[in-house]
């Protein structure tokens, strides 16, 4: 930063998550690799539906849980990689989006990964919608309000479920 000042609002920008300088290649870039760990993760749900059961159920069904858990974990690490080289460091969508879906549809692990990436979408749009909105002509990153929404969520749904535990030992 001492050599190169004017890398400052870029590297800034990283940190906190800003999808302000995202342009129309990276927009197209996300795309075709959305496209791509789509079909691969719709390819593996099968083996997600299994997965959910236990590993011993889904051995029991022939699943080689080895290899396709590494290739679920590239698949992530695909997914998430370019999205975060392309925006930063925008925390906790990625966790409530699932949550979300999950409460409001009961589904295969198929169509819960796209409607969770869908959800992603949706909310992070409204976030960088309100955080442009929110301190206005200045920006917010969006990074930020993210990771305070999302961290409430987070805190909401443990608590939640704490006493969810709690009532049915009762």
């Amino acid at each position: 930063l001492l050599f190169s000042p004017e890398s400052l609002q870029a590297m800034q920008a990283f940190m906190l998550g800003s999808t302000s300088f995202v342009g129309w290649t990276a927009c197209v870039l996300m795309v075709g690799v959305w496209v791509l760990c789509t079909l691969a993760a719709w390819l593996l749900a099968r083996v997600l539906d299994g997965l959910s059961l236990g590993d011993a159920t889904a051995r029991s069904l022939g699943l080689p849980l080895g290899p396709m858990r590494a290739a679920l974990v590239a698949v992530l690490a695909l997914a998430t990689g370019t999205a975060v080289a392309q925006t930063g460091l925008i925390a906790f969508v990625g966790l409530a989006a699932p949550h979300l879906v999950r409460s409001l549809v009961k589904t295969t692990s198929g169509r819960l990964m796209l409607l969770a990436s869908c959800m992603g979408g949706v909310l992070l749009m409204a976030a960088d919608t309100l955080a442009r909105w929110l301190i206005a002509p200045q920006e917010l990153p969006v990074g930020v309000l993210t990771a305070v929404l999302g961290g409430g969520y987070l805190l909401w749904l443990m608590q939640r479920n704490t006493r969810v535990s709690r009532g049915a030992g009762l």
